[in-house]
């Protein structure tokens, strides 16, 4: 069995203005800072080792944080990086929500459906997310790994290694420096997946 702990970096200043960070490389803030040095103390006994991270700037620094902290590796995985939000990059959630209602709505309700201007759909995400966790997975058959991504992508790969639903990525978009920790049967996903190249 593998166990996967699913990090969200700490808090930047478009997460405290309620901002849409998408690829944006956006540095954690004091306060972010301080979120990462917790979750370093809380689960120093956790034993992960070794942290994949999303490459942004917010993901990089919490899993730098944390690897120093345990004395683990950290890689970047360029497949992990953000939902492209396109030109909704740097906007207030609020600020779409009050002018595009129908839009907001329907991310809201069938995000799978909407592509932002300029953006990304969530099928590309899901076909990279997809590829770099069956290789992490087939590299890491037990043990225990991190992986550190921002939102609404952690709320993808959540859902992927569930099997679950996405649900509300605007409420996803608003989650920061928690985590949690997801059991994966690796022997069942090497058998549902095709030979992947090394990480």
């Amino acid at each position: 069995m593998l166990r996967i702990v699913l990090f969200r970096p700490g808090a930047t200043d478009f997460d405290q203005q309620g901002r849409i960070k998408g690829t944006l490389d956006i540095p954690l803030n004091a306060e972010g800072s301080l979120q990462v040095a917790r979750t370093a103390h809380e689960l120093r006994d956790e034993g992960i080792g070794v942290i994949y991270c999303s490459p942004c700037r917010a993901a990089e620094q919490t899993a730098e944080i944390l690897g120093a902290n345990w004395r683990v590796r950290v890689k970047r995985v360029p497949g992990l990086r953000n939902l492209n939000h396109g030109l909704w990059q740097g906007k207030l959630i609020a600020e779409l929500k009050d002018n595009q209602r129908k839009v907001y709505r329907q991310w809201q309700e069938q995000p799978e459906t909407v592509c932002p201007p300029e953006g990304e759909m969530l099928k590309s995400a899901r076909a990279r997310i997809s590829h770099s966790l069956e290789k992490l997975v087939r590299k890491h058959r037990s043990g225990v790994v991190g992986i550190v991504v921002p939102e609404p992508l952690a709320t993808l790969v959540r859902a992927y290694l569930e099997k679950s639903a996405v649900g509300d990525l605007w409420k996803a978009e608003r989650n920061c420096g928690n985590w949690e920790a997801i059991e994966v049967e690796s022997e069942s996903w090497l058998a549902m997946s095709p030979p992947a190249t090394s990480l």
